[in-house]
């Protein structure tokens, strides 16, 4: 396993993290005892959780895995979790407001059995609450030793940079890392989003990197998507979501290359997938979310892919762009070479 810096921060975390919104749903209590042991098993040390997985039942799971686990066990584990979303029918069991987010943090910590998590993130943009609210709340948590560090997930870039600056203008703990969807087939976030968290030193940990679970290679032309997918989680809406990834035959030939480059490597099409996000600019760790132990074991094999390799993914996952603001007109606009006398 490798290791990696979360973001600007000095702490160290696995190259690729477990995720658990499938604990306490698709994955029963067992299964996500199984999925951490094997985790751990492999050097995998960052497991990332949100209040609203599940409805706090993938942290209660978690919390008791670690109660039931060796000290040298808990010890490596580094802890992330999110709070945001809806926890409650209440008018204020929702947002990113002091109100919320304390309440969400102490319950998250209940469930957990812990006094701290290492990284609590914003799950994502609350347009109702002043952005210096939330940072303020996330520095007094660092402050009272509630959290380790602060991160965001599901912001855009500009929101990112106005995150950053304004915590660093009120000299407040600074985020340091995002969430995003990030994956062969969902490649946007290239245009703003990857170059605002390199500038600021924020580390990605991609979700969805399986793109849905298209990516897996469990789809063919003649086999669509009828169910839940991470794109498009409701019974029914697969089409929708296969329709979201980016178009029908771009879709298709990324998974052919993909496809391709695994049977030359002996591996699989997750493993294939995984490994080319890993290297990505800016990424830190690349959240896994496996339904069954199988899968993650298959998603926690290495491949070494070759510089061809990447070539080729990278050319037919290339999501197009009009010429402005970001093919060659804007870049034209935006470039300069130095004058001579």
């Amino acid at each position: 396993m490798e290791y990696r810096t979360l973001g600007r921060s000095g702490c160290s975390v696995s190259a690729l993290a477990l995720g658990t919104m499938t604990f306490g749903a698709e994955t029963d209590e067992a299964g996500a005892h199984e999925q951490l042991d094997l985790f751990a098993e492999a050097g995998g040390t960052l497991v990332d959780l949100a209040d609203v997985y599940s409805a706090g039942a993938a942290e209660e799971i978690v919390g008791r895995w670690l109660a039931s686990r060796p000290a040298d066990v808990r010890d490596r584990v580094v802890l992330a979790t999110k709070g945001r979303f809806p926890m409650g029918a209440e008018p204020n069991a929702l947002g990113n407001s002091r109100r919320h987010l304390r309440r969400a943090l102490d319950a998250s910590l209940r469930r957990l059995g812990v006094d701290h998590v290492d990284l609590y993130q914003l799950h994502a943009w609350d347009p109702l609450t002043p952005l210096e609210e939330s940072l303020r709340f996330l520095d007094d948590a660092v402050s009272a030793g509630k959290v380790g560090y602060p991160g965001l997930s599901n912001f855009t870039a500009w929101q990112v940079q106005q995150a950053v600056d304004l915590a660093e203008h009120r000299h407040l703990a600074v985020p340091v890392t995002l969430q995003p969807s990030y994956s062969l087939l969902v490649r946007d976030v290239e245009f703003e989003i990857v170059p605002a968290c390199l500038h600021n030193g924020l580390g990605l940990l991609p979700w969805g990197p399986l793109g849905g679970g298209w990516l897996s290679g469990k789809y063919t032309r003649d086999q669509r998507p009828e169910g839940a997918t991470r794109l498009g989680e409701d019974p029914g809406r697969g089409m929708e979501a296969y329709d979201r990834v980016g178009s029908r035959q771009r879709t298709w030939d990324v998974l052919e290359v993909v496809q391709d480059v695994a049977e030359a490597h002996g591996a699989s099409m997750p493993q294939v997938a995984l490994a080319w996000l890993a290297a990505r600019p800016a990424v830190t760790s690349v959240i896994l979310g496996a339904r069954t132990t199988d899968q993650l074991r298959d998603n926690l094999g290495t491949v070494q892919l070759t510089a061809d390799d990447v070539a080729r993914l990278d050319a037919v996952s290339d999501p197009g762009r009009a010429d402005y603001p970001y093919g060659d007109v804007g870049a034209e606009q935006r470039s300069r070479e130095p004058a001579g006398p």
